[in-house]
């Protein structure tokens, strides 16, 4: 639940970029659908570098899936240098697919605010940019108004000293990154902005989050 608490927490990283982090090549990918069924559901989330969403939240109790890739732009099939180019008009994201039974959107909401600065504007430390925007795509109206009002309370409760620059909008796309960037914490621990940054959200999630472990 997303309470006053969270104006204890505060976000402390080390000058390492996202961006500068790999020089793999890169491949288009097709576009990847939403995925719901009777006890699942979909949300898209925008906070940085999406290496280190995805680390955090494929470690949440209740979530089936989390994917990394690109929304919110207008360019189809986007590579990942060209969204890094800032050209695309996407946002890294990760596609989170959990299951309503073991955890709900508003858990979802209140380890998102934690993980990342909804404050600073199309940027998380020093990874700089529109694609590092903090954003929100929802995938239907029940959604939406669970957003909003999340975002309300902690608006009303003064619990960031900034204002929330979240972008919320109703999902238009999502393309699912190059393979290399699934994943990539677990494949990757002692690259240096994994043990430097990707680490410290997911160190700060299981200590802050410890009963939503899976």
């Amino acid at each position: 639940m997303i309470t006053k608490t969270l104006k204890l927490i505060l976000l402390s990283l080390p000058f390492f970029s996202c961006n500068s982090a790999t020089n793999k090549p890169v491949n288009n990918m097709e576009n990847k659908e939403t995925i719901t069924s009777g006890t699942t559901d979909t949300i898209t989330l925008g906070g940085g570098c999406f290496w280190c969403v995805e680390a955090v939240f494929s470690r949440m109790k209740g979530v089936v899936s989390a994917t990394s890739g690109y929304s919110g732009g207008s360019v189809k099939n986007p590579a990942y240098r060209e969204v890094c180019n800032g050209t695309t008009g996407h946002a890294e994201v990760v596609q989170v697919v959990y299951n309503r039974n073991e955890t709900s959107l508003e858990d979802i909401l209140s380890v998102f605010f934690v993980i990342h600065d909804p404050t600073t504007l199309n940027r998380q430390g020093a990874d700089e940019g529109t694609q590092y925007r903090s954003a929100i795509y929802y995938h239907n109206e029940e959604q939406r108004k669970i957003i909003e009002d999340a975002i309300g309370k902690l608006t009303a409760e003064k619990v960031f000293s900034d204002k929330i620059v979240t972008e919320v909008a109703p999902i238009k796309n999502f393309y699912k990154a190059e393979d290399y960037h699934q994943d990539y914490y677990t494949q990757n621990t002692n690259q240096p902005y994994c043990r430097l940054v990707v680490k410290s959200k997911v160190d700060k999630f299981e200590k802050l989050f410890k009963e939503k472990m899976k």
